[in-house]
């Protein structure tokens, strides 16, 4: 019997799935780092199969009931402990090519692992879009509605958002980046007049994506909200991150946030912030 979370949170529905409005996020489990390779390396090392899976039960015991990820091994492995130990967590599949583009193996993950969801990678999203092949993404969405979960897909673009919104693409949620990290250097030396080294986290992007996420008829799962960390170095600078985040999106949306806690609880310091800014009973 599945074991209910000890702390509910504040919840949205996707589909016919309640799920918390604060998802877990795995970049830092995955060794993805916006801080250097030397920090994704060290979360990589960090983050053993023992350790992933005691986050993601610290989690569940927190209310956070979703785990939003890529494929790996790694996840492979974590999500089949944490429901064989009685937790009925969530998951919402982040595809990328490998599986985008080969229809077996995006079978094979969904009948394994029966994910909620699966949603388009934004990376490949914003790469289509600017080569003017965006209509793979819909082609894709298609093939994960078959298959039965829920078909979306994620941009750190607002533009290519904004073309499927108006376009009344069959798709049940978006994953929405606060931040527009695949600009091109030149896309950015023409708007900067040069390449900062540390370019990608322009300020006035989360306003942007907010105006998307608050006009679109989908629900949104906004992601870099925290900046890939930078907003988070003082316990101010993650409240006024989440303040803004709730204050900007609409009630039925959530947020994906990865966990780091080998220094602090981030976890639940950040399932305390979503109960405080994030209750859609005000």
């Amino acid at each position: 019997m599945s074991q209910p979370p000890a702390q509910p949170l504040p919840t949205i529905q996707l589909g016919a799935h309640r799920v918390s409005r604060l998802v877990a996020g795995a970049n830092p489990i995955l060794g993805y780092s916006y801080m250097g390779a030397l920090v994704g390396k060290f979360m990589n090392d960090y983050f053993t199969l023992e350790r992933t899976v005691e986050l993601l039960n610290h989690c569940w015991d927190l209310g956070i009931n979703t785990w939003q990820s890529s494929w790996h091994d790694k996840v492979d492995k974590a999500l089949t402990a944490v429901r064989s130990g009685g937790r009925d967590l969530q998951w919402v599949f982040l595809a990328h090519t490998a599986h985008s583009e080969d229809p077996h193996a995006l079978a094979d993950i969904v009948r394994r692992h029966k994910p909620i969801a699966v949603v388009h990678h934004g990376g490949v999203t914003d790469r289509l879009w600017r080569e003017g092949k965006i209509a793979q993404v819909r082609d894709f969405a298609k093939r994960v509605r078959d298959l039965g979960p829920l078909a979306g897909a994620s941009a750190h673009n607002p533009d290519a958002l904004c073309y499927m919104e108006d376009g009344g693409w069959d798709l049940d949620l978006y994953m929405t980046c606060f931040y527009r990290l695949t600009r091109t250097p030149e896309e950015l030396h023409a708007m900067l007049g040069e390449v900062p080294l540390w370019g990608e986290f322009l300020p006035s992007d989360p306003i942007r994506m907010c105006e998307f996420i608050r006009a679109a008829k989908r629900p949104c799962l906004a992601f870099k909200i925290l900046g890939g960390g930078r907003l988070a170095d003082r316990p101010e600078g993650t409240e006024a991150a989440f303040q803004f985040a709730f204050r900007n999106i609409k009630p039925t949306d959530g947020v994906i946030v990865g966990f780091f806690p080998r220094f602090a609880d981030h976890a639940a310091e950040a399932a305390a912030l979503t109960r405080r800014f994030g209750s859609t009973s005000r």
